[in-house]
């Protein structure tokens, strides 16, 4: 990975205004996951200051799951998977918090030991609310968040002031 193929990479993020709502600057992850060299760099960048720190690797619903499975792949780790509420049949914990345009719950399978170390991993940090509530699902599950890591991070909606310190590839 070089400097070059990272920002290419953040070339490739595009801005939807007014989605989901009126107010809102979506981010879209789209164009650079379907580039892979850009997903192989921007993965790479995720993964390079916890290396052979984490056991499992947790991704948030939905686009943390592309990134989360690409560094299990990567790694040789498993995948913890953050679902929406109502998505798993068994859920062994739930959280619930405030998104910057309503409030959600997310849920964890019953599939960490304790004190499994893990690594979250999602594509933007905006409000920090859903990231914020995965740390404190991983905990209730019994193991240890051993960092946080995003593609992009919205830095004038200041996330880290719920979720404390987070890798970011990108901020804008």
């Amino acid at each position: 990975m070089t400097n070059t193929d990272l920002e290419r990479a953040q070339t490739l993020i595009t801005s939807i205004p007014d989605y989901p709502q009126p107010g809102v600057n979506f981010r879209d992850i789209s164009p650079l996951i379907a580039d892979g060299p850009a997903l192989r760099a921007v993965t790479e960048a995720l993964i390079a200051p916890f290396e052979g720190q984490f056991d499992i690797v947790g991704g948030l619903e939905a686009r943390g799951f592309l990134f989360a499975g690409t560094i299990a792949a990567m790694t040789g780790v498993g995948i913890l998977p953050i679902r929406k509420a109502g998505k798993l049949p068994r859920p062994a914990a739930a959280v619930s918090y405030s998104l910057e345009y309503g409030t959600a719950t997310i849920e964890g399978p019953d599939v960490l030991k304790k004190g499994e170390r893990v690594l979250l991993v999602d594509d933007i940090l905006a409000t920090g609310g859903t990231l914020s509530a995965a740390q404190a699902l991983v905990r209730e599950l019994g193991a240890e968040v051993v960092g946080s890591a995003v593609v992009l991070e919205l830095k004038d909606l200041r996330g880290r002031s719920l979720t404390g310190d987070v890798h970011t590839v990108f901020a804008d």
